[in-house]
């Protein structure tokens, strides 16, 4: 498919631009929302940051991708997209709640579900096969139905956790949104092309002021975070389900491991969610409870800086995603193996150089050297 500067073209660059220009330009009055009902974040003893800053930047990421949707994505085309917007409603509303008064993890949980359910049951977007991974072909219902939310709700929650420093959760999800978007795109499924151009559109806009700003420097909160999360969630279910469906078609794209690529591109919020979860467990706390050892912990400590550890991580995200799609016709069981070893390998660099800095530097009255973790 020769790729040349077509209608298509022509709106995908429209529905960017439109998306960017509202996130833009609604940042800086929310910010002084923010200011005059000091809705900030306090820096606390797990947090990353040093001062107070407004919280409301997913509010801004919200406008500029639902209003963009709704002018520039055909509904007739993909009927399922209004169950999307609705899911968003809900999240946005949980976020929205969760940054200014605060939300019990239990009422987060269950409107997750909802969201979920409202793009699952009634807009039919699921996974109906797991592409012969572990000998499992097709799903019934209520397998599927299972599998779609337990997506949904752990990529959400993924991208909840990983939002600890400045452009990680944001710029992770422009990686992930462009990598689904261009096999969107290849495929001919344009206006699914259209709402990841949405989605990168606002979230680009966003990075400037929580990347680059000192004076209007805005964080997303979890209004963000669960709408990233969320609207990415849809589209690795998509981009399984067109694969699946490409069999059929003897698509040029079709890629056989779609399992495993979806890890791969999804590698930094799903790998460290998981691992930091297991050694909670391992040490006896909740998987739940908050801590600081998540890999961009460790990086923000080596580096001392917010956008170092995040350009590393982004570069390693573009690594996993280009491995990913390399070595797309393998098994996916052996395409995720491959991404585990990976995964867990530089993830234990950045923990090692922590702690051999800590044998030297911080040292307790008794001798005790301070685990990196």
């Amino acid at each position: 498919m020769d790729i040349i500067f077509t209608n298509s073209n022509f709106v995908l660059v429209e529905t960017f631009v439109l998306a960017f220009i509202i996130t833009y330009i609604s940042i800086p009055p929310l910010i002084e929302v923010a200011k005059a009902k000091n809705l900030y974040d306090v820096p606390n003893g797990r947090t990353s940051h040093e001062g107070i800053t407004p919280t409301l930047g997913g509010i801004a990421i919200f406008s500029g991708f639902v209003i963009t949707s709704m002018i520039f994505v055909n509904i007739t085309k993909i009927p399922y997209v209004q169950y999307l917007l609705a899911g968003t409603l809900v999240i946005f509303f949980i976020g929205l709640k969760d940054d200014i008064v605060g939300l019990s993890p239990l009422k987060k949980f269950i409107g997750e579900i909802i969201a979920a359910g409202i793009i699952i049951d009634l807009g039919g977007v699921r996974l109906s096969s797991l592409h012969g991974f572990a000998g499992i072909g097709a799903l019934n219902y209520i397998s599927s139905d299972f599998l779609s939310l337990f997506v949904i709700v752990a990529i959400v929650n993924a991208f909840n956790l990983i939002d600890g420093i400045d452009g990680l959760s944001s710029g992770v999800g422009v990686l992930t949104a462009l990598a689904f978007g261009i096999w969107f795109f290849l495929i001919g499924e344009i206006q699914l092309a259209l709402l990841t151009a949405s989605l990168v559109g606002a979230l680009l806009a966003f990075l400037r002021f929580n990347l680059f700003s000192k004076k209007h420097k805005i964080f997303m909160g979890d209004i963000g975070s669960l709408l990233v999360g969320f609207i990415l969630s849809i589209f690795a279910i998509k981009f399984n389900e067109l694969n699946h469906a490409a069999v059929a078609l003897n698509s040029p794209y079709y890629i056989k491991a779609a399992p495993a690529v979806s890890i791969g591109i999804l590698i930094i919020p799903i790998f460290d969610t998981v691992r930091v979860m297991l050694i909670r467990m391992a040490r006896g706390l909740s998987p739940f409870k908050p801590d600081k050892r998540h890999v961009h912990h460790y990086l923000l400590e080596l580096t001392g800086s917010h956008r170092k550890a995040t350009t590393i991580l982004l570069v390693v995200n573009v690594f996993f995603i280009v491995i990913s799609f390399l070595l797309r016709s393998m098994r996916v069981l052996e395409l995720m193996s491959i991404l585990l070893v990976l995964a867990s390998l530089l993830t234990f660099i950045p923990y090692m150089l922590l702690k051999n800095r800590r044998k030297k530097n911080i040292v307790s009255n008794n001798g005790f050297v301070a685990d990196a973790d």
